[in-house]
């Protein structure tokens, strides 16, 4: 899966989450995330990507009210964007396998997008 926000990319797949987005920040409003990954077959896991509403399903691993924003075919080729539209947490998971990429805690992150860029 590779994940980017403005020019920043990474192609691990084991670091897109918490990791990605921590090695990433800051991130600002109207930057846009691109999210890619290989559709499912033989040998790939399917991913599928979730805005959840709030840090509570976040760290629960609830889905029940999260918005499926990618389907396990979305990620192919150029991917699909995202858009920080608004100063307000944005809690992002993978919920394929039951959740099982999600609660071994690699495939989920937050971003906190901050107002404006301030260049020196």
């Amino acid at each position: 899966m590779i994940l980017s926000a403005a020019s920043m990319l990474t192609e691990s797949m084991a670091n897109w989450g918490c990791v990605w987005a921590f090695q990433n920040a800051p991130f600002y409003v109207n930057d846009v995330l691109v999210f890619k990954y290989d559709p499912p077959n033989d040998t790939v896991f399917p991913h599928s990507e979730y805005l959840l509403p709030n840090l509570w399903s976040y760290l629960r691993c609830d889905l029940s009210r999260a918005k499926m924003i990618g389907n396990t075919t979305h990620g192919r080729r150029e991917g699909f964007e995202f858009l920080l539209k608004k100063w307000q947490p944005y809690y992002f998971a993978c919920g394929e396998c039951g959740g099982l990429h999600w609660r071994d805690g690699r495939m989920k992150f937050m971003v906190l997008p901050l107002l404006g860029r301030w260049h020196y």
